[in-house]
């Protein structure tokens, strides 16, 4: 499903205009992205947690050469999906 798929089903079964769940969905995923890139966690009851997790620098091979190269550390987004997502999911 893509976020224009998301927004007619959500605005059938709210009964709400495209254009107003689209701009929600929007402000949405902007206001996830703002606190997750400086570090905070949002938090959804049920369906899971998106935070940043910083990644150590570590070892890594280039395929075409073989050569080992060094990632430099680095920060990383991570969702963690929550029980009641999870056990849709299992239950499917």
């Amino acid at each position: 499903m893509r976020k224009r798929e998301l927004v007619e089903v959500v605005a059938a079964r709210v009964g709400v205009d495209d254009a107003t769940v689209a701009a929600v969905v929007d402000a949405a995923l902007e206001t996830i992205v703002e606190e997750v890139a400086a570090g905070g966690e949002v938090r959804l009851h049920g369906f899971g947690v998106f935070e940043s997790r910083d990644r150590r620098p570590r070892p890594a091979r280039n395929l075409q050469t073989g050569a080992t190269i060094r990632l430099p550390a680095t920060r990383v987004p991570f969702f963690r999906a929550g029980r009641v997502f999870k056990e849709a999911v299992r239950h499917r």
